[in-house]
């Protein structure tokens, strides 16, 4: 009976072997593959937190910076945070604060440059569409009107079509084209949520060009019925 049961033991045991050296390898692979993979993964992860904390803590370098108006500081540090964190919000967020303090530092083109990298870089539709409302404002400033209409004139996300048109009303009447003023800013007013401030500032607008915004308010509650 012993010997029987070694028989059978003898060969599974063969069969266990001639099954590994048919695909031993294949399994040994798949294994390191597998727990690489998830090595990988877990490294990552690290790899991300660690990122985000980093990132984190230059931005708070860059918000004492502005905070002190440091103009020097601001430059070292948001270049640090380009250099190395470029893809995080951190620094998106980083350049549109530095290039708010610039335009308080009257420094227009280094306010430009700051909103011209944020418009280019970020992968959030809307940081970039922050980026080009304040470039527009800033070439309005300069009296760059058809530069403001170019940067206008970009896809905005819905959430910003009211205020890339209140602006565009904005350019036309520095232009003198009281029509094509009066079409945005009746465009801003119907987009703009009725219970919006700035809605009564665009409001304000159409009034002072001698246009009553209160009918199309009517119109758009008989549609709505």
């Amino acid at each position: 009976m012993a010997k029987q049961l070694d028989l059978e033991e003898q060969e599974q045991l063969d069969q266990i072997k001639h099954f590994w050296k048919q695909y031993g390898n294949a399994i040994t692979w798949l294994i390191i593959v597998v727990l690489g993979s998830f090595a990988s993964w877990n490294f990552y992860n690290y790899w991300q937190r660690s990122q985000a904390q980093q990132a984190a803590a230059l931005f708070d370098e860059v918000d004492r910076a502005v905070q002190a108006a440091d103009a020097a500081r601001m430059d070292r540090v948001f270049g640090d945070m380009k250099d190395k964190f470029a893809g995080t919000a951190y620094a998106q967020q980083a350049g549109l604060m530095v290039a708010r303090q610039y335009i308080s530092l009257d420094k227009p083109d280094a306010a430009k440059a700051a909103l011209v990298w944020v418009a280019e870089k970020s992968s959030d539709p809307g940081y970039q569409a922050l980026a080009r409302l304040r470039l527009a404002a800033i070439a309005m400033e300069s009296k760059n009107y058809e530069e403001a209409l170019g940067l206008l004139n970009s896809a905005y996300p819905a959430s910003f079509e009211a205020l890339a048109a209140d602006r565009k009303g904005d350019v036309f009447v520095l232009q003198g084209d009281k029509a094509k003023a009066v079409a945005e800013y009746e465009k801003a007013y119907r987009l703009f949520d009725p219970r919006t401030d700035y809605r009564r500032l665009v409001e304000v607008k159409l009034n002072a060009l001698g246009v009553d915004a209160g009918p199309q308010d009517k119109v758009a509650s008989a549609a709505g019925k």
